[in-house]
Formats: C-alpha cells, structure tokens, sequence
C-alpha cells in the first residue's frame, strides 16, 4: 500500500509539472500574439519591406514603388515614396513604429517629429549593418528565429564568394550613380554598392574619404586607373541610364579610361542593386563576381 502512495504521489506530481508547463507555454504564445497585435509597423522603404518579410511581420504601411512588393503586403495601405513619404497618410494609420533608414535621416527626422511619430532609422549603408539590423529587428519583435536563419544565408553566401575569388587578381572599380539631369556622383567604400565591391573581393577606385558619395572631375578619376567601371542609375534609372550613354558617347575623356577600352562598362539595374543594402544582396554578389572577374 506504501509504494502505491508513492506512484501515485508521483504521477500527481508529473501531472502538475506538466499542466505548469503547458500553462507557462499558453501565457508566452499570448503575450507573443498580444505584442503582434499590437505592433502596428510601416516600412518606408522596399528594402525595409522585404526584410520584414522574411521575418514574417506584418505591415499597416509600405512605400509606393514601381518595383514588386511581397505579396502578403498586396492590400497593405501605401504611404509614398521613401525620400518623401505622406506624413498624413502615415500618422492616419496610427503607427507604433515608422522605419525608414539613416541615409534618409537628415532629409525626413524633423518632418517626422513634427507629426508626433515615432520613428527609427536602420542602418542600411553596410553589408554588416544590414545583418546587425536584421538581428536587432529580430530581437525587437520577437523574431530571433527568422533573423538568425536570415543572417546565416548570406553569411554563407559570403563566404563561398570569398572562397570563389581569393585567388583571382584584385581588381580596381571605379562606381559611378547617376541621378536625373545628367549628373553623377562617385561612390566611395562607405556606400553600399562600394562596400558589396569589397565584400566580393575587389578595390574601390576611391577611397580615404568620410561620405559616401562624393563629386569629382574626370581627369581625377582617370588616374585612379580603374579596371572596371559600375554605373548605377538612381531616381529615374531609365532617364539616368540614357544620360550616362550619352555621357560615355560624346565626353571624349572617357575613351581614355582602361576599362572603357577594354570594354569593362556595367550598368547595375535596380532593385537587384540600390543605394542601401536589401536582401537581393546573393544576386548582387553573383552579378558583382561575373562582371569582376570576367
């Protein structure tokens, strides 16, 4: 009778665990769910929008873009362009968080400070930053799981193209982005497509300085002796795409430039490459390596 009491005290007691385990689940999932709830999160930019995404979140508000938006996002309400979105549109929706990335921060902050909206600016301007942001984003929305996976897959894409490139001549790259009326600018390594050149092995063309894009005249830029030049256009690229063929076709200086000669002159198309860091990073690097290393 004495062991009986004892089994059955017991299997009481592994049923009370059990239930206080299965209780302490049920809270979590519901506290998970009640802070889902009440996020209610806009992206500004398509780059941001993706990367929510894929950490599965939901969206109260995305950028108005010619480019495709996830799918889950279809009815999702559109609150302008990202270097000027509708801050009335944004404020009707009734946001807990607005995200939108520090190059833009100079341009929109005291805008969105003065609708009252609580804004945060992702860095954007760096490989490693954009995999810092998705783990932070991870972690503030209960998301560590997805981000971590995330990170990972480009970590490991990473590496393949480092072990893809180690031992091919390093080559020097010139970045050039257009924008709209003919003019360009010149990316330095602190840009993202200058850091994504790096990342995949090769030397940018202009360095040693603190911003990340910068002007310059051609007969500077010529010395540098580039071995390939990337064109990026931004703003309108098929207007910027044209100006820089007319650019290339009637300035003489550049028939001067190695990799003209050698006919070592890409354009990088949007959105695959853009001013900040986005998750069609994998595609980039392999485009990136072909155009290199050709």
């Amino acid at each position: 009778m004495k062991y009986w009491k004892i089994f059955f005290s017991c299997i009481c007691l592994l049923l009370l665990v059990s239930c206080s385990l299965n209780t302490q689940a049920e809270i979590e999932k519901k506290q998970v769910e009640a802070n889902e709830e009440n996020d209610k999160i806009v992206a500004t930019t398509l780059a941001i929008t993706e990367i929510m995404d894929a950490l599965n979140l939901d969206l109260v508000g995305i950028p108005t873009t010619q480019y495709d938006i996830p799918a889950r996002y279809k009815n999702v309400t559109e609150v302008g362009n990202p270097m000027s979105p509708d801050m009335e549109i944004i404020q009707s929706l009734q946001p807990t968080d607005v995200l939108s990335v520090t190059t833009l921060e100079y341009d929109l902050k005291d805008s969105f400070d003065q609708m009252n909206l609580s804004a945060q600016f992702l860095k954007l301007d760096s490989v490693e930053n954009m995999l810092d942001t998705i783990i932070e984003l991870g972690n503030k929305y209960e998301r560590m799981t997805e981000a971590a996976e995330l990170r990972s897959s480009i970590e490991k894409k990473m590496e393949s193209i480092k072990k893809q490139t180690e031992q091919e001549k390093t080559p020097t790259v010139l970045i050039l982005l257009g924008v709209p009326g003919g003019s360009y600018l010149v990316a330095t390594e602190n840009s993202y497509v200058g850091n994504l050149v790096e990342v995949v092995g090769g030397k940018n063309a202009v360095t040693g300085q603190s911003a990340e894009y910068i002007s310059a005249n051609t007969e500077y830029l010529q010395q540098t002796n580039a071995d390939v030049i990337l064109r990026l256009s931004h703003g309108v690229p098929e207007q910027v795409a044209e100006e820089f063929q007319k650019e290339f076709s009637e300035n003489d200086i550049w028939k001067h430039f190695n990799a003209v000669k050698n006919n070592r002159v890409f354009d990088l198309q949007e959105p695959i490459f853009a001013t900040t860091a986005n998750l069609n990073i994998k595609e980039a690097m392999d485009q990136l390596v072909e155009m290199l290393y050709e």
